[in-house]
């Protein structure tokens, strides 16, 4: 009975514990709480996969309203993944919060943070297994809303402003995204995606149904921070609580980029896109977005804003994905879309372990710390390495398959800028490895104790590390998921 109510529970049950949580006195109950959903959720997250591993939909009805005319869930092996993506993530994250969220955030305020977690939480699960576009730009803002909230959280001040920022450009993304959602419903008269994509053909060369595509594409370009509309993002990840920052660069960005690859090539069909200049715009955003970027990042004193920028370039590695559109350029987007969320929750987490001990993230304060804290720097060191892609990690699964997809379509430019931006990685990298390992402890860290960070926030670090090393090895489930997706989303490809 449950099992056949699962793509709904998924949402719902995070949906439900935040008013729960909200009223719950503040210490470690609303904490426990939280944790118990998000355990729950990931792990029917994982049978939701499982049950559409070998290439089966789950059509879900919501009201028994059958759709078009009802909103509907509508389950593929390519939101399943996000889906787990999201669940997994909040599932480790969750533990890690006791102690950080403790230390960050004042104890009367726990109660509404983790409340806020959860909505952050449903938004993400719900834009991800909707099959309703109009019902994708509700949960949207829910996880808008809820994000914002949890951003301006921050103990610095800047953090208030950060927010304001996302704010502004988040309600800007969301405007253009409904903008084109209402063009599409006036051409169409539904709003469900199938139907969708059955009825858009024949209006193709329509003018309105071309703006429609515009609007939606620049409402999510900012909503994913691709370059240049990436704006609000280092400012949000440099000031937010280290666990909002660990969950949003691991999760958000991942489903705004499963939401354009779902536009792309269910709603309006890769033939629509080849009509328009839209897929080699795509690539010179990326290319341009990867190198600026990582020179960006090379050049930060803090180490949250870093990798903040390091995200923005890594996003250009899975758009690019997307703009090549073959099989193995939609297969490296969805691997990498996965194997980022690992590798930038593991840095983040284990820089918020040093944040945790020091109470600071600029990198000139890391002098010496490595030796203090081995097991943070371990995990920094195998982090940055799937980063920058070396074989043995998940992220070097990630970069084969993209070289691969340049390489079948000859597009040797993408292949450089792909390996010029592992070694600007290298760099950028190796600022965090030398200030930890290879520069003395400075005068004002020597009278001060540091010692390695709690095992609360080790554990959580160290799951996500590992797991980086074993999706370098064992891609049955990333690129197997992956490649059953494609033939969904491009039917008739071969693998």
């Amino acid at each position: 009975m449950i099992e056949s109510h699962l793509s709904l529970l998924i949402v719902a049950l995070p949906l439900l514990a935040a008013p729960i949580v909200a009223v719950l006195p503040n210490g470690r109950m609303p904490w426990a709480f939280s944790t118990l959903v998000s355990w729950a959720v990931f792990a029917m997250a994982c049978l939701q996969l499982i049950n559409v591993s070998t290439g089966n939909v789950i059509s879900y009805e919501l009201g028994g309203w059958a759709p078009p005319w009802g909103i509907e869930y509508r389950i593929d092996a390519a939101n399943a993944l996000v889906a787990l993506i999201v669940a997994g993530i909040a599932a480790v994250t969750l533990p890690y919060a006791l102690k950080s969220v403790e230390k960050e955030i004042p104890q009367q305020q726990h109660s509404l943070f983790y409340a806020a977690f959860m909505l952050c939480f449903t938004g993400l699960l719900g834009i991800t297994l909707t099959g309703d576009i109009f019902n994708l730009f509700v949960f949207l803002e829910i996880s808008s809303l809820s994000s914002y909230a949890l951003i301006s959280l921050g103990k610095q001040r800047q953090a208030l402003t950060a927010a304001y920022q996302y704010l502004i450009m988040g309600t800007i993304g969301a405007t253009f995204f409904i903008i084109g959602v209402g063009l599409l419903y006036a051409m169409t008269g539904t709003l469900n995606m199938v139907d969708l994509a059955q009825r858009l053909p024949e209006l193709y060369e329509h003018r309105t149904i071309q703006t429609a595509f515009a609007f939606i594409m620049v409402g999510f370009a900012l909503k994913l921070a691709l370059f240049p509309l990436h704006l609000w993002l280092p400012n949000a990840y440099t000031y937010a609580p280290t666990v909002v920052t660990v969950f949003l660069a691991a999760t958000a960005t991942k489903v705004a980029v499963y939401v354009m690859l779902r536009v792309v090539f269910s709603v309006f069909g890769f033939t629509f896109i080849e009509d328009t200049p839209t897929d080699e715009l795509f690539i010179i955003l990326c290319i341009a977005g990867i190198l600026m970027m990582s020179f960006y990042a090379i050049y930060q004193h803090d180490a949250k804003r870093l990798l903040a920028y390091s995200s923005v370039a890594q996003i250009g590695y899975m758009m690019i994905g997307i703009g090549l559109g073959s099989a193995l350029g939609i297969t490296a987007t969805l691997v990498h879309l996965f194997n980022h969320a690992l590798m930038k929750g593991a840095l983040f987490m284990a820089i918020g372990a040093i944040v945790y001990q020091i109470g600071s993230s600029r990198i000139e304060d890391f002098s010496g710390l490595g030796k203090k804290m081995p097991w943070t720097f371990a995990a920094i060191v195998v982090g940055g390495l799937s980063l920058i892609g070396v074989p043995g990690t998940a992220g070097f699964i990630s970069k084969w398959y993209l070289i691969l997809a340049a390489i079948e379509q000859q597009h040797w430019l993408i292949v450089v800028v792909i390996l010029l931006g592992s070694l600007l990685a290298v760099i950028y990298v190796w600022k965090l490895v030398e200030a930890l390992y290879f520069k003395p402890a400075t005068e004002s860290s020597k009278t001060v104790s540091v010692q390695e960070a709690p095992l609360m926030l080790l554990i959580p670090t160290w799951l996500l590390v590992l797991a980086n090393v074993y999706f370098g090895f064992n891609t049955e489930l990333t690129v197997g998921t992956a490649e059953t997706a494609i033939q969904l989303l491009l039917p008739g490809t071969n693998k």
